[in-house]
């Protein structure tokens, strides 16, 4: 198949999660035969901190503004097979349309932020990266969530076919490694500074960095403010490039998990970090969200804390403790979460498509 994507950005990793998803899904559509074309808006923001601008496995369109990419935009959904516009997308409502409007055999919409989309669209408000009559006309919309994401999308949106597309990881970037001894810490967190996890992360990792003085504590991420409540104990990376993540978990103990207010209210939404994490063998405590338990069996492929004793009861595991249930969660990622199985449930989820447009059952 050729595959269009209209997304936010698959060429800089800063500040957000879409390119490494990203990345992984398209190597293995890649490697699967299929011909794939990434356009993205060349935003400063990302443009300054580009860390891909060609791959073999993916072509890339940059563009400065819609009226410059839209006649491209035109050429290159002619003889594809799918188009596929994704939130958070800067042009979205223009992308939907030319993908509506086009050739392509199917029209697909990916949301990997369905719960804050749906969070907005419960409060009233407009969506700008979605088109303003909804997404009714697409053959398919997948949604980074599951469990009442689905009917949601159906709800607020018009969907008529609703499929969940989880995160997942590509094993050959995110691997065991040897750790840093710069990087080293009893627990680390990655992740960029959200304000409605703030509480959560005082609760599972603040609280504890200032109750075990003599533990090192590690914490990787961008745009934390000033005011943030650090302690001496807590090593800090204000940008840890994608191609560093292996060695950042690798060098930790435990790593941690906090997931989004919104994410966590609807559930069914297991954060890339997740994977990325167990995929290098480093055990991850997590926040508890509803359907955590579908991905990772707690207690023995990762561990969930509610508050932050939780925390301190794990700190307290022996290596073997340790060790036993990094092995486990690694081997629940390879067996489950990796970007080939996802490529191949998304294969799937297009051929079902087909066979239904067809009439065949």
């Amino acid at each position: 198949m050729k595959v269009v994507i209209f997304g936010l950005t698959i060429s800089s990793t800063w500040g957000n999660g879409h390119a490494t998803l990203w990345r992984g899904l398209c190597r293995a559509l890649h490697r699967a035969g299929h011909d794939i074309v990434f356009v993205e808006r060349d935003l400063p923001y990302y443009a300054q901190h580009r860390d891909l601008s060609q791959a073999d496995w993916c072509r890339l369109v940059f563009f400065e503004s819609w009226s410059d990419v839209a006649s491209t935009a035109r050429q290159e959904l002619a003889d594809a097979d799918v188009g596929l516009v994704t939130s958070y997308c800067p042009d979205g409502p223009d992308a939907c349309r030319v993908v509506l409007d086009s050739a392509a055999t199917r029209k697909v919409y990916y949301d990997l932020d369905s719960p804050v989309t749906l969070d907005a669209l419960a409060r009233g408000e407009r969506v700008p990266y979605l088109p303003d009559d909804g997404l009714a006309e697409f053959d398919l919309v997948l949604s980074y969530a599951g469990g009442a994401a689905l009917d949601g999308l159906t709800q607020y949106t018009g969907a008529r076919r609703v499929a969940p597309l989880y995160g997942s990881v590509d094993p050959d970037v995110h691997r065991p490694v040897l750790p840093a001894a710069d990087r080293r810490s009893a627990l680390s967190y990655l992740g960029t500074y959200a304000a409605d996890r703030q509480a959560v992360l005082e609760r599972l990792f603040i609280a504890p960095a200032r109750l075990r003085r003599e533990k090192r504590f590690a914490l990787a991420g961008s745009q934390y403010p000033s005011d943030f409540p650090w302690t001496e104990n807590l090593l800090y990376f204000r940008h840890m490039p994608a191609s560093d993540h292996p060695s950042f978990f690798c060098s930790s103990e435990l790593t941690l998990n906090v997931t989004r207010a919104a994410m966590a209210r609807v559930g069914y939404c297991p954060s890339g970090r997740l994977f990325e994490a167990t995929a290098c063998g480093t055990p991850v405590i997590s926040d508890w969200w509803e359907g955590l338990d579908q991905f990772f069996a707690p207690s023995q492929e990762m561990l969930v804390a509610r508050d932050t004793e939780d925390v301190l009861v794990s700190l307290e595991l022996t290596d073997g403790e340790r060790q036993r249930i990094g092995v486990c969660g690694r081997e629940r990622t390879l067996d489950c979460h990796t970007a080939r199985t996802r490529a191949h449930e998304f294969e799937r989820l297009l051929d079902t498509r087909a066979a239904m447009s067809q009439g065949v059952t």
